[in-house]
């Protein structure tokens, strides 16, 4: 039917600061994640059946691809955190991704991810397997515009 069925997938994840702006921060987190030169098309949150984990893979420049991600950013001395949570279901039919950001901590959005996961469960009625968790935080420095950013990239399809 013509549909992209996502085979391969990697986690990824970066931080950055500019003095310039939170685009040029965001544009250098992107870079230190190894995903700058992608066109990132944000989808929603499930893995398919059979879909497999793999490491952080080079992708051809200025390919459209498909990501959950999630990015914060801030300026002069504001704390940001983004991430992923991410697992598998337990009857072996695919899984699932939650994204989350705020400004806070590490901690406070490891908690959000987590209720987020829980409810994604007992929505769908099954249970999850381990919950993997991908979470970039920092204080951005006085002056300086800043970005966190965490993504489950889609690197091939069937």
């Amino acid at each position: 039917m013509g549909c992209l069925v996502p085979s391969k997938y990697f986690i990824t994840s970066g931080q950055a600061v500019s003095p310039t702006s939170d685009l040029n921060a965001f544009d250098l987190a992107l870079y230190r994640a190894g995903i700058s030169e992608q066109n990132m098309v944000a989808v929603s949150s499930v893995i398919p059946d059979g879909a497999e984990e793999i490491p952080l893979t080079q992708l051809p420049m200025g390919a459209v691809t498909f990501c959950v991600l999630s990015q914060m950013r801030g300026y002069d001395g504001e704390v940001v955190s983004a991430g992923i949570a991410f697992t598998k279901r337990k009857d072996g039919h695919g899984g699932y991704v939650a994204e989350g950001h705020l400004h806070g901590t590490a901690d406070d959005l490891r908690k959000e991810l987590t209720a987020k996961m829980k409810e994604m469960s007992e929505i769908r009625g099954v249970e999850f397997g381990e919950i993997g968790f991908r979470i970039e935080s920092m204080e951005i420095p006085k002056g300086m515009y800043g970005c966190v950013l965490s993504s489950m990239v889609f690197a091939d399809f069937r």
